[in-house]
């Protein structure tokens, strides 16, 4: 075993970058048998939502937020901000290539698609809204509704860790006027957008982007103050209240014809954080990272009441007006990944080591590959009542080698948790494309269509081997004729 060290409690979060816990449960295991035999999404029709998932700022290139400033920038040592120095310049220049996104995306059976619209594109200056943008994402989401052999229902992602710099300027998530500006967002964007979007997601994974800014300060703002992170975590579940709220005010109208106008949801990023060992203290640790980062976040939105602590550094409770009354989720979406096992000392500038098993498959990144997790927490946050959209699922392959068997013993995951009595109601894979992996640049290749960044002038989106195994999901369930 390979054990890895940490930095003090608060790194308890910010090293995982997301959490979950064991729970009491006996854990599955797969066998690689059971997988191969497993007729995938077997029973399940069309209105599975099945699709991919792409953000504004990683694909479309040309964009200009707090995000471009950051990849200028350099750690005190002299490394820079992203590896290599990449920068999202150009990205997959989807803004201009987007039709070969939507052929791809029918090449693949798709019928939902989950992709952003870039909050500094459409808003550059507090007030000021681009008609060329919007005429532009118009002509995107009428596309995906013309797609063929069927419509392809977009969901539009409104955040997805990127501000405008105007909200910058103000102090970010930690300007009081936050929200507010992030609703008046919304708002415009339902009624720009209502018309061909019935399904909204707020906010992606503000767990991550609440530890990656404000605790390992692996991103922008750059900061390590857990109490900081704790009121923008705050303030970006006082966001996504807001926001729903505006939604099903500006967006009332019934693009696809299902009697609902808005069905809003949030991405909220899960990982399996096991204890190494049954002793208390690794137990201990483990419950530490979760109840910060995975179940702060649906606690708030069930009760409208935000409880966040790390122990000995910071506890925040208060009420949440945004998140009460009719309630600002009509699903959840969860990312998953992977997970970390952790090993507790009784140090606190180091009180916990990761373990990692080198027998275990791991991806280009780094991360374990375990695909019970995601059965795991499928269980596990059915116990909200909320429906189930796997928002992510991924894996950054460069061959592309491992990636069909990590869709099929992925969807063997989601199959289990339906069987066990989850309302799972759709899977989308990360991600359509080859794209700009934030701090990691071109290096995370997470697409079902690959991309020569450094070699390929016109980008071209090649198929990988997954696209077969996609293919045969939509096949199972009627999205492409057999």
């Amino acid at each position: 075993m390979i054990a890895s060290r940490s930095h003090g409690w608060v790194a308890i979060v910010a090293f995982a970058a997301l959490a979950g816990a064991a729970g009491c449960r006996p854990r599955p295991s797969y066998s690689q048998a059971e997988i191969d035999r497993h007729v995938m999404l077997q029973g399940l029709g069309p209105g599975f939502l099945l699709g991919v998932a792409t953000s504004a700022y990683q694909i479309e290139g040309g964009n200009h937020n707090d995000w471009t400033d950051w990849e200028r920038g350099r750690y005190p040592d002299g490394r820079p901000h992203v590896a290599d120095g990449a920068t999202a310049t150009r990205a997959a220049d989807s803004w201009n290539l987007w039709r070969q996104d939507v052929t791809a995306l029918e090449e693949l059976g798709a019928n939902v698609y989950r992709l952003g619209i870039e909050w500094s594109r459409l808003e550059p200056a507090e007030g000021a809204w681009d008609e060329a943008a919007v005429a532009r994402y118009r002509e995107m989401l009428a596309a995906l509704r013309a797609a063929r052999p069927h419509a392809i229902a977009p969901m539009v992602n409104l955040y997805h860790f990127t501000l405008p710099g105007w909200v910058v300027a103000r102090g970010g998530w930690e300007w009081p006027g936050a929200p507010a500006a992030f609703a008046s967002f919304a708002g415009r964007a339902g009624e720009a957008f209502g018309d061909q979007v019935d399904l909204w997601c707020t906010l992606n994974e503000p767990n991550v982007y609440a530890t990656k800014g404000y605790l390992s300060a692996d991103w922008p703002p750059g900061v390590r103050d857990p109490k900081r992170a704790a009121r923008v975590l705050a303030q970006l579940l006082t966001a996504h209240g807001l926001a729903a709220a505006a939604l099903r005010a500006h967006d009332r109208v019934d693009a696809d014809g299902d009697g609902a106008a808005t069905r809003v949801g949030l991405a909220h990023n899960v990982i399996v954080f096991d204890p190494a060992s049954r002793g208390p203290l690794d137990g201990l640790v483990a419950r530490i990272a979760d109840r910060f980062y995975n179940q702060a976040i649906p606690d708030a939105l069930s009760t409208g009441r935000i409880r966040i602590e790390l122990p000995m550094e910071v506890t925040l409770d208060e009420e949440a007006p945004s998140l009460k009354g009719q309630g600002s989720l009509d699903w959840l979406g969860l990312n998953y990944y992977t997970r970390h096992v952790v090993r507790a000392h009784l140090d606190r500038a180091a009180p916990y080591e990761i373990v990692v098993d080198p027998a275990r498959p791991h991806n280009d990144l780094g991360w374990e590959i375990y695909p019970e997790g995601l059965e795991r927490v499928l269980e596990r946050f059915a116990r909200f009542g909320w429906p189930i959209l796997v928002t992510e699922s991924g894996v950054a392959d460069r061959t592309g080698a491992i990636r069909p068997g990590f869709i099929r013993s992925h969807i063997y995951a989601v199959d289990r948790a339906r069987a066990a009595g989850v309302d799972v109601i759709g899977y989308m894979h990360w991600s359509l494309i080859d794209n700009f992996e934030w701090s990691h640049g071109y290096e995370g290749r997470f697409g079902l269509y690959a991309i020569d960044f450094a070699g390929d002038p016109r980008l071209a989106r090649r198929p990988t081997p997954a696209v077969a195994t996609f293919q045969e999901l939509a096949r199972n369930i009627g999205l492409l004729a057999k």
